[in-house]
């Protein structure tokens, strides 16, 4: 006779004293969509989580495996879901909530090759989650970039090509539209050390930073007059919740920064070779983003089975409804992403009383329907990685005392037109807690003249790879245009838990 699933090592909540909840669209992800049903899940899971005798996961886990076969529920004696095992069957005695279908796709048995740059540099939990990846049914194509290392389901640097008609939540991450952008102003840079309170009030007055972080006024919420905020149930109930957080930043790696911007002659058309200043900024989709991911995530991995292994490369497929919601939420995650970003600019221009000459920016954590070299029409999965099509701008960046750099694509057809996001971690955050030292953290931002604003030891220059290694090992993908020095950094404070 099956137990009921034990999650292994997750905390119970406390008696009377938890703040999480197991909503209905949690609940309806599972193929729970009978109200009277919905009502009896809903009451037993949250009684459960209420009083701390299993951990929200750990409710979700049974519940699923509930639905799939009841009877062993309802033949343990004294179990937590054993009325409603014994509900479910006789429901379906009645012909009443039939057992959804669910197909297990098997993966492919041979690993198909894909390029990888910087290879001495990436962990072995990242090249296997990659080679998992490509194992996919609806894998077409893949690659690697210089900055990878492990995530959930595709590693953080990963491009993945899939069937056009299939988009994986978790190949485009939880931070959906993750976003850098850089406004270059025609000031000189010198005006970072001549002004540097000024700069730094600047930031102070006009960033907002942590998980839940709101603002009171905007600059520009003209997106939000879009059509596109009625089309799903889901986006509607998110509405309030982005309106109230444009212009806002997240945690762990995200920031606002002044810095040094120095232009190649020839390099940017209409801009003459110098040192100016420049703000750059990296932020995604916030909460909006985060719960469509949440939210869609499971449902793919309700519908689409997989070997323990896949699991979270579950994808949805676009010709129906869950897939055309994802799709639609996914590109308002972009677009409201960039208004973020461009709140925050246009806000701290105005402060400065100078508008920028031009604003570059580009985004990862995305799916793009595109074409391979063939022909082949495909949906390019970009988890953690920058687009680099021939001709196309991006930034590159380091990390709070090293450099970023402005790139222009060079179009390789064996990257999947694309390049790093960034440096890259060189270890996990609590790696970083445990072995790195204060001490020498603040000797590095002193010796690179870098003024600190938040942050924590996770963020530290140490637990990322060194740049200028991830840059030498992706020339034939990025010509680099121009080089942007941090020195005045603005992060979350140490207190925020990282959401990245």
């Amino acid at each position: 006779m099956k137990r009921e699933l034990n999650a292994n090592n997750l905390p119970l909540q406390g008696a009377g004293g938890q703040k999480e909840k197991i909503r209905n669209n949690e609940l309806k992800a599972l193929g729970i969509n009978d109200v009277e049903v919905l009502v009896n899940f809903s009451r037993v899971a949250n009684g459960l989580l209420k009083h701390g005798v299993m951990a929200k996961p750990e409710i979700l886990i049974n519940i699923e495996a509930l639905i799939d076969d009841p009877m062993p529920y309802a033949l343990k004696k004294g179990g937590k879901f054993k009325n409603l095992a014994e509900d479910v069957i006789a429901m379906r005695k009645e012909g009443k909530f039939i057992k959804q279908q669910r197909t297990t796709f098997k993966l492919k048995e041979e690993i198909a090759d894909f390029p990888v740059w910087g290879l001495e540099h990436i962990e072995v939990g990242a090249l296997a989650q990659m080679k998992t990846a490509v194992q996919l049914p609806i894998a077409v194509a893949g690659a690697l970039m210089p900055d990878a290392h492990q995530g959930y389901g595709l590693p953080i640097g990963g491009v993945l090509a899939t069937t056009a008609n299939t988009i994986i939540p978790f190949a485009v991450g939880v931070d959906i539209a993750c976003r850098m952008c850089l406004s270059i102003f025609d000031l000189p840079a010198e005006a970072i050390d001549t002004e540097t309170d000024k700069l730094k009030n600047i930031l102070v007055d006009n960033t907002y930073f942590g998980m839940g972080c709101t603002t009171k006024s905007h600059f520009d919420s003209s997106l939000f007059d879009s059509k596109t905020w009625n089309e799903t149930k889901v986006i509607r109930s998110l509405k309030n919740k982005a309106y109230a957080q444009l212009g806002t930043s997240g945690t762990g790696n995200h920031f606002v920064e002044w810095g040094e911007l120095t232009i190649a002659d020839g390099a940017l058309a209409d801009i003459p070779a110098g040192r100016y200043l420049a703000l750059l900024s990296h932020s995604g989709s916030r909460g909006f983003g985060g719960t469509v991911a949440d939210h869609y995530s499971r449902i793919a991995m309700t519908k689409t089975k997989l070997p323990a292994e896949a699991r979270h490369l579950a994808w949805l497929d676009l010709d129906k409804d869950e897939g055309q919601e994802y799709w639609i939420a996914m590109n308002l995650a972009g677009e409201y992403a960039s208004a973020n970003h461009h709140e925050i600019h246009n806000k701290i221009a105005r402060a400065l009383g100078v508008k920028p000459i031009t604003m570059i920016e580009n985004h990862h954590n995305f799916a793009w329907k595109e074409q391979l070299a063939d022909g082949t029409e495909v949906m390019v999965h970009r988890k953690g990685a920058t687009p680099a099509g021939d001709g196309v701008l991006g930034i590159i960046p380091g990390s709070m005392s090293t450099p970023g750099f402005v790139v222009r694509g060079k179009g390789d057809a064996a990257s999947i037109n694309s390049a790093s996001h960034g440096a890259g971690r060189l270890m996990s955050r609590s790696a970083a807690f445990k072995t790195l030292d204060k001490e020498v953290i603040a000797a590095n931002l002193i010796d690179k003249r870098i003024t600190l604003m938040g942050s924590d030891m996770d963020e530290a220059p140490m637990a990322y790879k060194d740049i200028h290694t991830v840059m030498a090992a992706q020339n034939d993908l990025v010509e680099v245009l121009a080089k942007f020095e941090p020195r005045i950094v603005r992060m979350a404070d140490a207190r925020e838990k990282p959401e990245d």
